[in-house]
């Protein structure tokens, strides 16, 4: 027979306390909500449809998806080898790399967003040589390139999720015996590149995950430097609804937010999958 498992009575109290935390706001943003907008009065779903079917909200909530999958895309990209190559080889610069993640905390997004237009402004700019090489490009024009949210914005909000996505790494990796696992891959002939991507990558996952949900939450709320820099996303067309209409930026938020968390569902299924465990000889 197995052990009846014994729930403590202060348990219950903080887990009804922490939902009670989460819910509430979220249920008296849903009544709110369905106030309508010209008498007040409740109750009513008429603002859910003029969100719905405002072509401003697919537009805006499609760039701020682009840019977050983007985003995660080039974070993980540039961090898990980097990670996997510092606790393999360098142990010693897992410190550095620590002061460095903290320093996005440091600086304030307005002053990040002020410093980058600067650097990366086409024509005066300190990276104008940048702007001058994708016009060589064909078919690409260096105007259009910074005229476009998806390449600056991208870019700021890889620095924006960098701490959160390296810590999540850091801890995954030290999770795992990377060690054993890189040397019973390359015996069995495996390369770097095999290495990486079908033995650790598959016990880092969990923590892939978790960097990628908070880079998606980070970008889809983001509203200092998308504003400053004169670009249209997600934040600031809630912003805007806030402004004309009371009620029904309540809707938009709500909406937000179960967007945003089917979004961070998908991910959740399209990562599930079984990690290779390879233990040491003991």
């Amino acid at each position: 027979m197995r052990p009846r498992r014994f729930i403590a009575p202060s348990a219950v109290v903080w887990l009804l306390f922490g939902a009670g935390y989460f819910l509430i706001p979220l249920i008296a943003t849903f009544f709110f909500s369905m106030r309508h907008e010209a008498t007040g009065r409740c109750c009513t779903l008429a603002n859910y449809g003029v969100i719905i079917h405002d072509p401003s909200f697919w537009k805006n909530i499609k760039t701020s998806f682009i840019i977050a999958i983007e985003t995660i895309v080039i974070s993980l990209g540039l961090l898990i080898p980097t990670v996997y190559w510092v606790h393999l080889k360098v142990p010693r610069l897992r410190t550095v790399l620590g002061f460095l993640a903290l320093v996005p905390f440091v600086v304030p997004p307005i002053i990040l967003v002020v410093g980058l237009l600067e650097v990366f402004r086409p024509s005066t700019g300190t990276m104008h040589w940048l702007g001058d090489a994708i016009g060589l490009v064909p078919g690409l024009d260096s105007h259009s390139f910074y005229s476009q949210p998806y390449g600056f914005l991208a870019a700021a909000y890889v620095i924006l999720a960098f701490p959160y996505v390296y810590f999540a790494l850091d801890a995954g990796f030290r999770a795992i015996d990377i060690h054993t696992l890189t040397e019973a891959s390359q015996s069995l002939g495996g390369t770097w590149r095999v290495t990486l991507l079908r033995v650790i990558l598959p016990n880092i996952k969990t923590a892939a995950l978790a960097g990628a949900f908070l880079t998606l939450a980070i970008v889809m709320g983001e509203f200092t430097i998308a504003n400053l820099s004169a670009f249209h996303t997600f934040p600031i067309y809630i912003q805007q609804v806030n402004q004309d209409k009371l009620y029904a930026a309540s809707a938009v938020s709500l909406l937000s937010f179960v967007i945003t968390w089917a979004a961070m569902v998908s991910l959740l299924f399209f990562g599930r999958g079984r990690q290779v465990q390879v233990g040491g000889a003991r």
